[in-house]
């Protein structure tokens, strides 16, 4: 038996099986599809008001309960920001945070971004005024498609090519399964997507040139009209901790080196592939629900050969004195960028800039 086999059951692993008991949830997702659909509703029809800030709001999110690329994409925003001398500010939910300062991805941002403000808080809304009163320049709404109180001047809504409606493709082969919560994963229809500004196609490098062209006609057919941009995670570097430092290598240091695989993120497999395509020898791989506690029993029996983790991962397991090897990728724009520009360089100037920019024109006019 693998140690893999310790790990508790993901609920996407439950959920991409057809047939059998669950397909008993099909009830309760029909009832939630519902209740997601008269939201919607209600919003497109002013029925429930959204609060407007003064500062332009930029989401980035998904349709689907899982990871897409939206701390990546987060980041890359707000390294754009700062290099048109803007001052971004990042606003999330902060989910599973408990009582630390921030959760996972609230400290790997804060690691990539130490430059930028982050404020973790379920109420969007005071959570994006306290930014203004901070003076940001831009609000970078993390996992904001479904949070519609907030309003935005840009929706950005990423798709992952490996899985786009949440699910992996079945062990058994066929095609994956496309369904609302909570017998898919998918926390609206795919036609909201007709509502984003702009699509991101993520790990578009994980399937064919001829799979992603199809997806892309599918992503066409949901939201006719709406651009897309093509994105992947490419490897950039191998963190190795020695004697309580970072040692920084190439990613082919992976090459050959026999690892374990831990991580508890929305999408394990892609991980999974990414290590092995960088020649990664996988003893053993062990992986958990997104955003999950590591506890010293999840790890029982690990630690003869080199952990490979994620960055997300890493922030969680420093301190349990582990031969961690942190697997560090990098969100790339492959095709649209000059889309992607463009709609940034439409986003309304905030009043606060506007006043500051005056005011330095004054003194140096």
């Amino acid at each position: 038996m693998s140690l893999g086999s310790e790990a508790p059951h993901r609920p996407d692993q439950v959920l991409t099986r057809r047939g059998g008991i669950v397909e008993c949830l099909r009830a309760p997702a029909a009832l939630f599809g519902a209740a997601a659909q008269l939201r919607g509703w209600l919003y497109d029809r002013r029925l429930l008001s959204c609060w407007m800030l003064d500062t332009p709001v930029i989401s980035v999110g998904n349709l689907s309960a899982g990871g897409t690329g939206k701390t990546p994409m987060t980041a890359w925003l707000a390294r754009e920001a700062f290099g048109r001398g803007l001052r971004p500010g990042i606003l999330s939910r902060g989910y599973k945070r408990g009582s630390a300062d921030a959760n996972d991805e609230g400290q790997l941002l804060a690691q990539l971004l130490p430059d930028a403000i982050h404020i973790q808080n379920p109420n969007r809304v005071a959570g994006g005024m306290e930014l203004e009163r901070q003076g940001v320049d831009w609000i970078i709404l993390d996992d904001g498609f479904q949070h519609r109180r907030l309003a935005r001047q840009l929706d950005v809504v990423l798709v992952d090519a490996s899985r786009p409606w949440g699910l992996p493709e079945p062990s058994s082969g066929g095609s994956p399964v496309c369904a609302l919560l909570p017998r898919g994963l998918l926390r609206e229809p795919p036609a909201a997507l007709a509502r984003a500004d702009l699509l991101v196609v993520t790990r578009c490098d994980s399937l064919s040139p001829s799979r992603l062209d199809a997806l892309q006609a599918e992503l066409r057919r949901w939201a006719p009209g709406v651009g897309q941009a093509l994105a992947c995670h490419r490897p950039v570097r191998v963190r190795t901790l020695e004697s309580g430092q970072w040692v920084e290598r190439e990613p082919s240091f992976l090459d050959g080196l026999e690892v374990d695989l831990v991580s508890a993120i929305g999408n394990p497999q892609a991980f999974e592939r990414t290590a092995r395509d960088l020649g990664a020898q996988i003893a053993h791989s062990r992986s958990f629900p997104d955003h999950h506690r590591y506890k010293p029993s999840d790890l029982e029996g690990l630690g003869l050969r080199p952990l490979l983790v994620t960055a997300k991962d890493a922030v969680k397991l420093m301190d349990m004195d582990l031969p961690l090897h942190v697997l560090d990728v990098e969100f790339a724009l492959v095709e649209g960028e000059s889309l992607v520009q463009a709609l940034l360089d439409a986003l309304p100037v905030s009043a606060r800039r506007s006043d500051r920019d005056a005011l330095h024109a004054g003194l140096h006019g």
